[in-house]
């Protein structure tokens, strides 16, 4: 027997879907998509960040993991960052009852995403190193970083104009933020979390 997929027309569909799992989804144009699952370092990435962040004085729940932000784009309807670093106004909008930062609303001030494996030609490269960074810079992040442990690089994308401006750090070079010019981690640090 074949199951059919669940078709959304609204974005309030998919946020109150539960198939009883804890698979990952994105909607895309209209329709689950199922994410890859995670690499066990994902998630050490994102909570050693979370504790440098943490230290750097930001209020725990400007802090998240898990955080939806809704998007623009023919591939997808909301993405969900490894690690997301909220303004004041990004996360009163989310605790005024949203479970999505929508279109239109406040965005966070940095947003961490840990690269897929993948070769240039691969989806995975794709949607990490060209749909994500053109839909985050359509809705005006400040930062993105792209943390890839694969190719040993943390990519500083700065938002200037509209577009990202890519700085990449590797080995024991300080990761350098315009939006958190105190922190002091290096790449190697980032990198080699949970080694």
């Amino acid at each position: 027997m074949t199951q059919t997929k669940p078709q959304f027309k609204t974005i309030e569909e998919y946020l109150d879907y539960d198939d009883g799992t804890d698979t990952r989804y994105e909607l895309v144009n209209g329709e689950l998509v199922e994410l890859p699952s995670e690499d066990p370092i994902n998630p050490t990435i994102a909570a050693i960040l979370l504790v440098a962040f943490s230290a750097l004085g930001i209020r725990p729940r400007q802090l998240a993991i898990g955080h939806q932000i809704e998007v623009e784009s023919r591939e997808v309807t909301a993405r969900q960052p490894d690690l997301m670093v909220h303004t004041e106004e990004s996360i009163n909008a989310l605790l005024s009852g949203e479970r999505i930062i929508r279109l239109g609303m406040p965005v966070p001030q940095l947003v961490v995403e840990v690269v897929s494996l993948g070769s240039p030609s691969s989806k995975n490269y794709q949607r990490d190193y060209v749909e994500k960074p053109r839909e985050y810079a359509a809705r005006g992040i400040p930062e993105l970083w792209q943390v890839d442990p694969n190719r040993a690089v943390v990519n500083v994308l700065e938002l200037v104009n509209g577009a990202y401006q890519s700085r990449p750090f590797a080995g024991d070079d300080p990761v350098l933020s315009s939006q958190f010019p105190t922190l002091q981690l290096t790449a190697a640090e980032i990198l080699n979390a949970g080694k």
